[in-house]
């Protein structure tokens, strides 16, 4: 039996609604499953209860992100025909119950139920919940798709500075024996932390699900012009299904920007709290205290975050591949700079680090608007979860080449900064290999595009369109309470992250 409330003719907006309720609708599920980049909080933690490796655990988290490309490329074309509440519901249960046979794992000492449980299954519910609502973001915002997705994208930035601190307090409350120094509670305390956050986000995500809708058909914003759109290079107005997408070589080439940016970001994120104390030392000690370190891996988040929102809004100005140069070619001078002079100053290297961190974020913020302006609305969502598998393979890449260069040095924690350089360099490489291939974009050929089908929708019809797009301060009470929703916890975890990130100064 299905639920017929969840279909996509069930979410069509009507007239009166506010297009700036979608993305706290989008946010609500990217605050979410961004807990995936806060596992490191209960690592060591199931390193004692499973008597495991450090390798051995992590592998849970490498499931998931696998998992998330898979999953993403395997339903992209299922979210975009299904609709976005569909696929928001759907995540949320297989993120939440991720953390339910996580918790049953981890009860009865079977690591296999973590790797099935939060890996294999919340890793499907992270890949459908990150591009459920990409493509129903640039059909509300055609106007300004660079600052709607990395609205939403931000979230899964914010998710983990949000999760961190509150997994860290909510150990302590389960376990009065958690050490705040080490990181390790009891086996029974993260048990109760999985079921604990797994129905919040049960909660949070059902909630970003009744909220989403999709414009009506001949929708578009109070005095937009498509025409305008249509002036700019590289921009489309006609649509390219996901199935002749991957068969052009702009799919292929935006796949290797997207893989070399997120490898190159990995390269620092992989490392980041070992790689400042080992770039600044007197003798065998290092100046950079553990807690600056940690300080450190904060202010990255706060880049991470913060880059996901202002590169691809300024994306809507500059253009899509232009960004992408400064992405690539900035990203190149600063690993650059790292690699020669990093050492020089520990303020200089926290800031230049946070800069490559800020184009690593906005890469993945501004994918899915140049997923639109390349290959139009139709399937922008299929497309972007095809194009998801660059991030999976990245993950997988990005820490065998610095671990490979690291491991040939001794071991993080105990190096100095050259011995970091041979790896900044290769990220330099390929950086550039990045960079040439979004030199290499053009506009998609036309042989790629999909019949135009007769516009039918008269002039009232027009008319009653425009109408949805009513102003922010006839929206009602429920714009208020939406966004309160999504920016009370987001706030919360900024706030934790620059209280731990001043250590560093």
């Amino acid at each position: 039996m299905t639920l017929t409330v969840l279909d996509r003719q069930h979410t069509i907006a009507k007239p009166g609604f506010n297009r700036w309720l979608i993305p706290p609708a989008a946010l609500a599920v990217h605050l979410c499953i961004g807990q995936a980049y806060a596992t490191s909080v209960y690592k060591a933690s199931l390193v004692k209860n499973f008597d495991a490796s450090l390798t051995q655990i992590g592998i849970i988290f490498s499931i998931a992100i696998v998992m998330l490309g898979v999953s993403a490329a395997v339903f992209g074309t299922w979210v975009d025909t299904g609709g976005p509440r569909r696929a928001m519901f759907t995540a949320a249960l297989f993120w939440s119950g991720g953390f339910a046979i996580g918790s049953l794992g981890i009860a009865t000492d079977q690591l296999w139920l973590v790797y099935l449980g939060y890996g294999f299954i919340g890793g499907i519910g992270l890949g459908i919940g990150y591009i459920s609502p990409v493509s129903t973001l640039i059909k509300w915002f055609p106007d300004r798709p660079g600052l709607a997705t990395g609205m939403a994208i931000m979230g899964f930035g914010g998710g983990a500075m949000i999760a961190s601190p509150l997994s860290a307090k909510l150990l302590g409350i389960y376990d009065d024996s958690f050490d705040t120094a080490t990181g390790v509670a009891s086996g029974s305390a993260v048990a109760k932390l999985f079921i604990t956050l797994g129905v919040v986000y049960l909660v949070l995500m059902m909630f970003g699900a009744w909220l989403i809708r999709v414009p009506a058909d001949g929708w578009k914003p109070a005095g937009f012009d498509p025409s305008t759109v249509k002036s700019k290079a590289l921009v489309t107005t006609d649509n390219v299904s996901a199935a002749n997408a991957i068969k052009t070589p702009q799919f292929w080439l935006l796949w290797v920007v997207l893989f070399c940016n997120v490898t190159a970001g990995i390269g620092i994120l992989e490392q980041a709290a070992p790689m400042i104390q080992d770039f600044f030392r007197e003798g065998a000690d290092s100046t950079v205290a553990a807690a600056s370190a940690a300080g450190f891996v904060g202010l990255l988040s706060l880049f991470n975050l913060s880059g996901r929102f202002i590169w691809s809004s300024t994306s809507d100005v500059v253009g899509r591949k232009n960004i992408y140069v400064g992405y690539l070619g900035l990203g190149i001078v600063l690993y650059a700079f790292l690699a020669f002079q990093g050492s020089s100053s520990t303020i200089l290297f926290a800031l230049v680090a946070g800069v490559i961190i800020s184009f690593y974020g906005g890469g993945f913020a501004t994918a899915p608007a140049y997923l639109r302006d390349l290959f139009g609305t139709y399937q922008v969502g299929a497309i972007h979860g095809r194009l998801l598998t660059a991030w999976a393979a990245a993950g997988v890449v990005g820490p065998l080449i610095i671990n490979g260069f690291l491991d040939a040095r001794g071991e993080p924690g105990q190096l100095n900064a050259s011995d970091y350089r041979p790896a900044l360099l290769t990220m330099v490489g390929i950086l550039a290999v990045g960079f040439v291939a979004n030199l290499l974009i053009r506009p998609v050929a036309d042989r790629f595009h999909e019949e135009k089908r007769p516009v039918t929708s008269t002039a009232e019809e027009s008319v009653g369109s425009a109408a949805h797009d009513v102003a922010v301060d006839q929206a009602g009470p429920l714009l208020l309470v939406a966004w309160i929703v999504v920016l009370v916890p987001l706030a919360y975890g900024i706030y934790e992250t620059v209280v731990k990130a001043a250590d560093l100064f």
